[in-house]
């Protein structure tokens, strides 16, 4: 299994050649097609003239910025591609509600893997996309840190596993790069005494499955000691020096999260590495 479709979501100059950098290495590991996928939304703004009417010169203003944008980064998107020897195409979308609906799902839902950035809190931007795309798509999400830094081998992987199906999803969303890190470890935090699996047991059975798939995989367990799992979990990212964290996305309800936080919001926030989310 490789991933052969890549759909590449570029937001915005400014981080685009990360996402896109990103995209370009994993084309490049799996033999795939890049698809850049933008979404040129209408802008529809308070601005009234003195008769308090729609100002339709500045919200003409507003839509040619917003396509100058967009020829921007389709000349990045087509220059990088053959620049670097890339199969890839260009989509380009008009739309009043981002990514979460028309044709631009229609493109999301028929790749193996999306791309897209992590929201810099110094740009004018929000998660909102990033939660379209996860919750619309129905495809594994790889989020790059507005702080990355260029493409690099991706050697150590960990699993955030809590047994949940999102988890689930992920790891098996994620097993193309898993089968090309040189090490995995499936990382729990707090992990319940069930029925079925004590808590030293934790991962066990999932690090099994792997290893039948030749992933070389270790299993640990903490207690997070009055620490949020979000805490636990990126202090593990920070030491072990993780290259990607495979997460699902939203295993609490996406409103208890937005009003009490969880590991989602947690990694959303302050991610230091490429994180792979499914939902």
């Amino acid at each position: 299994m490789a991933y052969k479709t890549i759909v590449c979501v570029l937001s915005n100059a400014k981080n685009a050649a990360n996402v896109l950098n990103c995209a370009i290495d994993l084309a490049r590991r799996n033999d795939a097609h890049v698809i850049g996928l933008h979404v040129e939304q209408i802008s529809i703004a308070p601005l009234a003239a003195p008769m308090a009417m729609p100002d339709p010169v500045s919200i003409q203003a507003l839509q040619d910025a917003a396509h100058q944008q967009s020829e921007e980064l389709k000349a990045i998107f087509d220059n990088t591609c053959v620049r670097e020897g890339i199969s890839g195409d260009w989509r380009n979308f008009v739309s009043m509600s981002g990514y979460g609906t028309g044709n631009s799902t229609e493109t999301l839902r028929c790749a193996d893997l999306i791309v897209t950035a992590q929201s810099d809190p110094s740009y004018a931007s929000d998660d909102s996309e990033i939660e379209q795309v996860l919750f619309e798509s129905g495809r594994p999400v790889l989020l790059v840190p507005y702080i990355y830094k260029g493409a690099k081998p991706i050697n150590r992987v960990l699993v955030g596993w809590n047994g949940t199906r999102e988890a689930s999803r992920a790891v098996f969303d994620a097993l193309p790069l898993l089968k090309q890190a040189s090490e995995v470890e499936v990382f729990t935090v707090d992990p319940e005494n069930t029925s079925t699996q004590s808590p030293e047991l934790a991962g066990a059975e999932l690090a099994a499955t792997l290893a039948r798939h030749g992933v070389k995989t270790s299993v640990v367990s903490v207690a997070s000691e009055g620490l949020s799992a979000g805490t636990v979990l990126e202090n593990r990212l920070s030491d072990s020096g993780i290259d990607l964290l495979v997460i699902g996305a939203f295993s609490k309800s996406r409103l208890r999260e937005m009003l009490f936080g969880g590991v989602t919001r947690t990694l959303l926030d302050s991610m230091t590495a490429l994180t792979l989310m499914s939902r």
